[in-house]
């Protein structure tokens, strides 16, 4: 029998969480060959999640540099990817989502004539310059794509109104079968700061902003809203996970670190994330990912952006949009905070991103599609 030989290609972190599961579960089928390479957009993220799940890595492109741009990341890929690709000649190259790393990857796939597989297709905000450069990123990887493995039946219409019928697959998102391997109900936390903030009789918000159209005044009045609400609500820790750039940072400990009640952390790794995530009262977000995974957990998310790429989650009322302006992100969370109605019903509202199960679908068609 020839095996059909898959090449996964990411390199940021949230590709990682959600492209690990699909390498694990591709590793248990013996018709598979499977070949996973690493652009190396993110370094130190990146690495943590392809540990977590034990991920065998073929080849790294390293292709992070200070201060890169869209357009050095793109020539990198490109440049670094195309023998890889033409030693290998994979049957199939598997790209993920929406990150400037799977639309390179892909180009170069189809510079090659290799078929791609895009997992997380058909999300759609309609606008290309938001987010951005995501929106172009993923509507770029869907018309080079050969499979369409998409977690909603939102994503299929998008995709079929785009006119891409052949070959998509509602299969659930693979974010949902990580956390069977990083949910824990004993965990105990790596992270030193995590591990000393005393929960007890305490409500956590968890919150994440790093956008790139959030920097600025965004950022600010994010920042200024949960302040509110720290003064506001004694009963409150909120834990802020703050990402690397130096932009992010300084806004943050501006108007944040002065807090007591305010953990500003540095970024954590999948299990910690996961595990905070699960054992958090609230999420407040501009992230894509934490969209599909707080509800996974049964907790809220505000969502901090002015529109979302996720709108089942919205439509079934586990995520709500308030935006950037300070006032209406307080008024918000202060509904939830007060109103035990308001909360259980987002609480309790089924996630519509899967069961846990999206790997092995994916599995299954691949060795259909490599057996015809």
């Amino acid at each position: 029998m020839k095996k059909i030989k898959v090449m996964s290609v990411f390199g940021t972190r949230p590709e990682a969480i959600k492209m690990c599961p699909l390498v694990k579960e591709l590793e248990k089928h013996p018709e598979i060959e499977n070949v996973v390479c690493l652009t190396g957009q993110h370094k130190e993220m990146l690495q943590q999640v392809i540990d977590i799940f034990g991920t065998k890595v073929k080849y790294n492109l390293e292709i992070m540099r200070p201060r890169q741009t869209l357009t050095t990341i793109t020539t990198s890929v490109l440049e670094k990817i195309e023998p890889i690709l033409q030693e290998e000649k994979p049957n199939l190259v598997l790209v993920h989502g929406d990150t400037s790393t799977s639309f390179v990857a892909a180009l170069a796939a189809f510079y090659q004539q290799i078929p791609v597989g895009h997992v997380e297709a058909g999300l759609r905000t309609f606008d290309k310059y938001s987010p951005f450069p995501e929106e172009m990123n993923r509507c770029l990887t869907g018309r080079i794509a050969e499979l369409h493995f998409a977690p909603t039946e939102n994503n299929r219409t998008n995709l079929a109104n785009e006119n891409v019928t052949k070959n998509v697959f509602v299969t659930g998102n693979t974010v949902i079968d990580a956390f069977q391997t990083t949910v824990k109900p004993d965990y105990q936390y790596k992270d030193e700061d995590v591990r000393n903030i005393d929960f007890t009789g305490k409500r956590c918000i968890l919150m994440t902003a790093h956008r790139r159209e959030n920097l600025g005044q965004p950022l600010e009045n994010i920042c200024h809203a949960v302040k509110r609400i720290v003064e506001d609500y004694p009963d409150i820790e909120v834990v802020y996970p703050v990402h690397m750039n130096p932009v992010v940072r300084d806004t943050a400990t501006a108007i944040l670190g002065h807090l007591d009640r305010v953990h500003l952390i540095k970024p954590l790794d999948v299990e910690d994330m996961h595990n905070l995530m699960s054992r958090s009262f609230l999420v407040m977000t501009d992230s894509g990912g934490l969209q599909e995974e707080a509800p996974a957990c049964g907790v809220p998310v505000l969502v901090l952006r002015t529109e979302t790429e996720r709108p089942e989650a919205v439509e079934a009322g586990t995520v709500k949009v308030v935006g950037v302006d300070e006032n209406v992100i307080y008024e918000n969370a202060k509904l939830l905070l007060e109103d035990k109605d308001a909360y259980e019903q987002m609480a309790k509202a089924v996630n519509p991103y899967g069961d846990g199960h999206a790997s092995e679908r994916i599995a299954k068609i691949i060795i259909d599609w490599g057996n015809k």
